[in-house]
């Protein structure tokens, strides 16, 4: 391990191989480590980190899953460290909020979106991948339940390659959410914003793009103007392990019915409505979010891949990134 502390004074540990990676300019992908914590249990949840990392690696970057130990961030996580975070239980989960306080006091912490992006960014790491980002909770207009997830795109320059975000949030908010605060959204090789293990929102996406090299050259224009907020690609599931939306819409709108029924509301409502949709696909959504961890972390490998390129073509031929990129 490489420790570096960053000139704000966070330790950061490397792994060796992250390390080298960004060294050389290499292409690499951070990726969040409470899919480890607060996904399947042990020995399943670090099976599961092990396929994430392995699909990054096939889509031909490095992968660098993040986490908060004895007050640093591991930037890159060994098999050791898999398997600790994996088998050691009770490691909270730490959103961008809660960072300070966890690492001021030494302990274990799990990376969520928002906290991963945050390390992504002092590690100097491009490249985010994650399943699904959080939205705009369905009531947000009285409870104001807004995932930290967007507030966090909104602070950090990191590109975020994901499969949209769940059919139980308000997807249409969240659109709006990401459009007011000027966070570009593109879809790759799709129309439509996906919903995570659904391939469609039934929303237009504002951009398509079918060209990983064009996406690349889209994320460092995007900070070349200036911008200081993450550029967001998302990608359908694959149409075998898809369910359907319809399916999905119809559970949800029984489970708001009973919910209002039974006096469920605030972050209640969300478990409230995730068990619903569980219930409904009888074990398929648990497959489905399998299949979209690993198929946003290669197409993240990929576009890692072709970022990388164009920075070393700009290098190679005498020009620099433009001023502003990473």
């Amino acid at each position: 391990m490489t420790t570096r502390r960053h000139p704000g004074d966070i330790p950061l540990v490397f792994s060796e191989e992250v390390s080298e990676a960004l060294h050389s300019g290499a292409p690499v992908v951070a990726l969040e480590s409470n899919v480890i914590t607060h996904g399947l249990p042990y020995p399943d949840n670090a099976a599961t980190a092990r396929k994430v990392e392995a699909a990054v690696r096939a889509g031909g970057a490095v992968p660098a899953t993040i986490g908060i130990e004895n007050g640093g961030i591991l930037v890159g996580m060994t098999d050791a460290d898999i398997e600790r975070f994996a088998s050691t239980p009770g490691i909270p989960k730490v959103s961008s909020r809660d960072m300070s306080v966890v690492l001021a006091r030494g302990g274990m912490g799990a990376t969520t979106v928002a906290s991963s992006v945050v390390a992504a960014e002092l590690a100097d790491i491009p490249f985010f991948a994650s399943a699904g980002i959080g939205g705009v909770h369905r009531g947000a207009e009285t409870t104001m339940d807004i995932s930290s997830d967007l507030i966090q795109f909104t602070r950090s320059k990191v590109a975020v390659v994901c499969a949209g975000a769940k059919s139980i949030l308000d997807l249409g908010l969240t659109m709006e959410f990401l459009e007011t605060h000027c966070v570009p959204l593109v879809s790759y090789q799709f129309d439509d914003f996906p919903a995570f293990y659904c391939r469609t929102s039934g929303i237009r996406s504002p951009h398509r793009l079918d060209d990983e090299a064009v996406i690349a050259r889209a994320i460092e224009t995007h900070w070349a103007l200036g911008n200081r907020s993450s550029f967001l690609v998302a990608t359908p599931i694959k149409e075998g392990d898809a369910i359907d939306s319809r399916e999905v819409d119809a559970a949800i709108a029984d489970a708001m019915i009973a919910a209002e029924r039974d006096g469920v509301r605030g972050n209640g409502l969300t478990k409230y409505l995730m068990r619903a949709v569980d219930k409904v696909t009888e074990g398929r959504s648990a497959k489905a979010n399998m299949s979209v961890l690993i198929s946003t972390a290669e197409l993240a490998g990929r576009l890692a891949l072709a970022h990388a390129r164009l920075r070393a073509e700009g290098l190679s031929d005498g020009t620099s990134a433009p001023e502003g990129g990473r």
